[in-house]
């Protein structure tokens, strides 16, 4: 890797170590992604053990830290093209990937290269091997893996600023780990609080913001996007508790949007900095509050880090930002949008944005969701614009099953369809649709992702190690010594 920054590459980094390796001992640690199966932990004391033993790659540049339940991602996604049209080199870190692993560990905008991730995994396995032993009884995940080597690769890298996305809740995450030994240059945003994940998080919005918070380090810098007020009473309490400055969008930004389409959309922001102009390539109102979160963040952390940040920076980055599923149109005739939202809240602005944004009323609806998800507030949401429903399953463990999901949308006005297989599902809803028609396909990210590959004819690394495993199943079949013979030496 070149660019600013960069350093040469230690020798435990020399190591060529195959993708798909990494990926195999991946899928055999425990993962909520995979199995949503959650096993509460008491603290992070193992993940922090394990990042000491690494060096404590996560420590020592400016950081952007995000929670929230909606929208994180875009405006990670938003803030890191920022810092690096700000001259910054930048690490990037979020979940889940779309298709393939290496998605979430970004250096300058782009995935971290096969080796390199290898690599990355490899220096973590061994170190977990050793930290394992320290915690009888505990279990180091797949998501405590992925984030270690995330700060390695950063570390690797020579980068200057990174932007680190929350996995789950925040005071718990594998990525809350900035308290003990803060950078000055620290931000915290914490980005629109819902109801999701209630069996983990809590049952009200005041319990979920309090695990959102937690994030809310001594003395950092905290940005809150427009929220609930039950929601912002709880993240005011936390700064206050921790010395924090506490920087209010909704209270501080004055926005107003320009130009519209289905594929961008044009908007003057003022903070109390300075006042922006930009072109935004993500659809919805909501992006616009994504947006002014990351600007503030990003003003937050120039100012700490002492690196400028000028209108210009702020221009050029929105207008390179690229977060794919995200009110995304992948073919126009007919038009299919694609979109990752997973409960009702997103569901109502995902609707919004159909209507305003992409100017259709009626649309054929392609959904599959996990099972911890909310169907029936996902239907409730979609049920003005639905003209036809198409229940698909979907290549997870977690997929919700479709007759089950269905009988969440069996009040509405829509006729409603099952299929287990994803293909024909949206070959249907396709045809349903028509040339001049609209398909809409949601309800987790997961699924955005799946139709995604179905459409644009993208191979996962779900399959492609599918397909890896079972070649050598095959090879090793063959290879077999027949009855009564043996392999020479």
């Amino acid at each position: 890797m070149s660019g600013r920054g960069a350093s040469s590459s230690p020798a435990r980094y020399d190591r060529r170590v195959e993708y798909d390796e990494a990926l195999r001992w991946l899928a055999g640690l425990p993962d909520f992604e995979r199995s949503g199966e959650f096993s509460d932990r008491p603290d992070l004391a193992p993940m922090r053990a394990l990042l000491a033993a690494l060096g404590d790659p996560h420590l020592g540049r400016p950081t952007l830290h995000v929670a929230g339940s909606k929208g994180k991602g875009s405006t990670c996604a938003m803030a890191e093209r920022v810092l690096h049209a700000a001259g910054r080199r930048t690490g990037f870190y979020s979940s889940p990937h779309l298709h393939r692993y290496n998605e979430r560990i970004r250096i300058d905008g782009e995935p971290l290269a096969p080796g390199r991730f290898g690599a990355a995994l490899a220096t973590v396995r061994e170190a977990m091997a050793r930290v394992e032993a320290q915690f009888p009884g505990r279990t180091l995940i797949a998501f405590d893996a992925l984030t270690a080597a995330a700060f390695l690769a950063f570390r690797e890298a020579g980068v200057d600023a990174q932007v680190v996305e929350v996995g789950l809740g925040g005071a718990l995450d594998s990525t809350n780990v900035f308290h003990d030994a803060p950078h000055r240059a620290h931000v915290v945003a914490i980005t629109p609080i819902s109801l999701e994940h209630t069996a983990i998080l809590g049952r009200t919005i005041p319990e979920i913001a309090a695990q959102k918070a937690g994030i809310i380090t001594r003395g950092c810098v905290a940005v809150a996007a427009p929220q609930r007020e039950s929601a912002l009473d709880v993240i005011r309490e936390r700064a206050r508790a921790q010395d924090a400055a506490l920087l209010e969008v909704a209270a501080t930004c004055q926005m107003a949007r320009g130009r519209v389409s289905a594929e961008d959309q044009e908007f003057k922001l003022r903070t109390a900095r300075a006042t922006y102009a930009a072109r935004l390539p993500l659809s919805g109102r909501h992006q616009l509050d994504n947006a002014a979160t990351a600007v503030m963040a990003c003003e937050g952390l120039a100012q700490r880090a002492g690196f400028a940040l000028a209108p210009a920076h702020v221009r050029d980055g929105l207008a390179g930002v690229r977060w794919p599923a995200r009110m995304e149109v992948l073919q126009r005739r007919p038009l299919v949008v694609v979109d990752g939202a997973h409960n009702g809240d997103s569901a109502k602005r995902m609707v919004e944005a159909l209507r305003e944004y992409v100017g259709v009323s009626q649309a054929v609806m392609l959904f599959g969701t996990l099972v911890d998800k909310d169907a029936g507030a996902m239907a409730a949401a979609v049920a003005p614009v639905a003209r036809t429903v198409y229940v698909s399953g979907f290549p997870s463990r977690r997929a919700a099953d479709v007759r089950a999901v269905a009988s969440a949308f069996a009040g509405g006005d829509a006729a409603v369809f099952t299929f287990g297989s994803l293909p024909q599902a949206c070959d249907a809803a396709l045809a349903d649709a028509g040339p001049g028609g609209c398909v809409l396909a949601f309800g987790a990210l997961a699924f955005a992702a799946a139709v995604r590959e179905y459409i644009l004819g993208i191979e996962s690394d779900m399959i492609r190690v599918a397909s890896a495993a079972a070649r050598e199943a095959a090879q090793t079949r063959g290879g077999e010594a027949a009855p009564g013979q043996t392999h020479g030496q």
